[in-house]
């Protein structure tokens, strides 16, 4: 159940990001837009892949990966909003999505390490 809801999650963030990513195009800004649709995308395939994992410890590599992923479009966010290309409202509502994204990923991870010894 956590498992499809995170899914579900990765999806919808990355269709925000994919969206945000053309109204920035609209508004100029091509460069860090790119980077923050390459890695707010991968959040979401990243978690996919987790799925079909070979072994718990790939599992936690590919959520781990997603946590890294989320991290980084974070920071795109905080760059694009100090830099007066995304408006507060547009920030926050990102930040609100990849925070959660980043607490659920977070969770997961310390639980499937706790579950296998691993701290």
């Amino acid at each position: 159940m956590a498992n499809e809801l995170l899914q579900d999650k990765g999806l919808q963030f990355a269709v925000r990001c994919v969206n945000l990513m053309k109204i920035l195009n609209e508004r100029h800004e091509f460069i860090i837009s790119k980077q923050m649709m390459r890695s707010g995308t991968s959040i979401g395939a990243n978690i996919s892949e987790s799925q079909s994992a070979q072994s718990d410890m790939d599992y936690i590599s590919k959520l781990s990966i997603s946590l890294k992923e989320a991290n980084e479009t974070k920071y795109w966010f905080d760059l694009l909003y100090r830099t007066d290309y995304i408006q507060e409202n547009e920030y926050d509502s990102m930040c609100k999505d990849v925070k959660e994204l980043i607490a659920m990923l977070t969770t997961l991870i310390k639980n499937k390490k706790k579950k296998l010894g691993i701290v």
